[in-house]
């Protein structure tokens, strides 16, 4: 399971709001926090993110907001993780440049650079728009509240 933080989740919960709306309608960062329960400030952090990747427009004002303005086909999971969460995923065995204590002992390395290369691999294509709109990404909350997998 990929551990994902907050900004992220409300990043991709803010945009299947907006990607479900009228393309002209546009979405404020109270209203997502109304409708999801979310703090304020992160919400507003994660947006303005998304408008200076250009994935998201931001109209000014008192009724101001957000629109989408790129095709979600053309963002990709690995992009917004990357932008919201200040880190990349280049290795497992040494996250931070480092190798870990373990390193030279290690005996499951190459196992280990495969299963990443694999999984960024995976990252790189998995559009958001496949990830938040595509029916077999999609399960209601009654299946997963009974244990249903996809």
């Amino acid at each position: 399971m990929i551990k994902m933080n907050r900004k992220v989740e409300y990043a991709l919960m803010s945009l299947r709001y907006m990607a479900d709306k009228a393309p002209s309608e546009l979405t404020s960062a109270r209203e997502l926090v109304e409708r999801f329960n979310v703090p304020f400030d992160t919400v507003s952090k994660v947006l303005q993110v998304l408008a200076t990747k250009e994935v998201l427009d931001s109209h000014k004002g008192i009724h101001g907001g957000y629109l989408l303005k790129t095709d979600l086909a053309g963002v990709t999971f690995l992009d917004l993780v990357e932008w919201l969460e200040d880190r990349n995923f280049s290795s497992i065995c040494n996250p931070s440049g480092t190798p870990c204590s373990l390193y030279s002992t290690c005996n499951i390395i190459s196992p280990v650079e495969a299963l990443n290369h694999k999984i960024l691999d995976f990252l790189k294509e998995l559009t958001l728009k496949e990830l938040l709109l595509d029916p077999r990404f999609i399960q209601s909350k009654q299946s997963i509240a009974a244990g249903e997998q996809l």
